[in-house]
């Protein structure tokens, strides 16, 4: 009877302790141990106990809270570390960019989705999120590529990471030739259903000969689905970080990753959403506006710049090229 009563009490006395540091308080362990008569050793195991729990209810609750001892208060507080599972709205949101990226082998996707739904939202939430993108999953096309390059893309990104050579069997656009390159791999960029790797050909190549600019300061881009091969070389490079390459500006001012020399192109926009063309040319700056519509100019790479031109029909009127 006497056990029962004090097992009754320390639940009791850790619940009322729980209640107060969930609601913001703080715990004395002297204090507490005058207050519910027993040890300051009793109250720190108590206050282990709740650790032990908080850290067991992380995977249901999605939140990482922590009993810190505050060494200037001499007291115990809640701490909440982060905020582990997504929201509702916010893992819909993520499945549903995943899925408009048609970036992947239906295969990957589905799996993809499935451990992000698992391991990102809360238990309860699983069917509710399910439910609401499996009409755009069923009926997900796949890219016609049909290649799974997820492994290539991360040796890809150990050796930028690392300043490693690569070397890679590449099956060209045009005419699927396959051509060996050396290159200096910097970045890995993702734009309209395929991810790319931009680097640079190593200076010894014969191939830069041929390019529109021969000491191109911007480096190749590479569709990472059309490597056949790729091996990561025992050679380092270097570059200097004044000279790093900057994805960031570089992917402000390309275009359906075409490469190129840097262009300033001006043209009048005559649709109805200046905010669509600033979004798809993140350098424009409208220079007039009037009844005839936007004149705008913007700093871009390549020719792929001419592409979106082409597409906008009569809404756009080239101005200077």
């Amino acid at each position: 009877m006497d056990n029962e009563f004090e097992k009754n009490g320390k639940m009791e006395r850790i619940l009322s302790m729980y209640t107060t540091l969930m609601n913001g308080g703080a715990l004395y362990k002297a204090q507490e141990a005058v207050k519910y008569g027993v040890s300051p050793r009793s109250i720190q195991r108590d206050i282990d106990e709740i650790r032990n729990f908080l850290s067991l209810n992380v995977e249901n609750t999605g939140v990482v809270n922590t009993v810190e001892y505050d060494r200037a208060k001499d007291s115990y507080q809640l701490v909440q570390a982060s905020q582990m599972k997504f929201t509702n709205s916010e893992i819909l949101a993520i499945c549903k960019i995943l899925l408009d990226s048609r970036a992947f082998t239906k295969k990957e996707m589905d799996s993809m989705l499935q451990r992000l739904v698992d391991c990102c939202a809360r238990p309860e939430n699983h069917q509710l999120v399910r439910e609401l993108i499996q009409n755009e999953q069923f009926y997900y096309v796949q890219p016609q590529h049909n290649t799974v390059f997820v492994d290539t893309m991360w040796s890809i990104g150990e050796a930028i990471q690392n300043c490693h050579y690569i070397e890679i069997e590449y099956r060209k656009m045009k005419g699927q030739e396959v051509v060996r390159r050396k290159l200096k791999p910097v970045s890995i960029i993702f734009s309209e259903f395929y991810f790319y790797m931009a680097a640079f050909i190593d200076d010894e190549d014969e191939v830069r000969e041929h390019f529109d600019v021969i000491n191109d300061a911007f480096p190749t881009i590479y569709r990472i689905d059309r490597i056949n091969s790729l091996k990561i070389l025992k050679e380092q490079f270097y570059i200097p970080y004044k000279d790093r390459f900057e994805e960031g500006e570089f992917r402000k001012r390309v275009q359906f990753m075409y490469g190129g020399k840097l262009r300033r192109v001006k043209f009048r926009y005559k649709g109805d959403s200046i905010e669509a063309v600033k979004d798809r040319l993140p350098t424009a700056e409208v220079i007039h506006h009037d009844e005839d519509g936007y004149v705008v100019t913007a700093e871009v790479f390549g020719k792929g710049i001419d592409m979106w031109l082409r597409s906008q029909g009569e809404m756009v009127e080239v101005l200077d090229i």
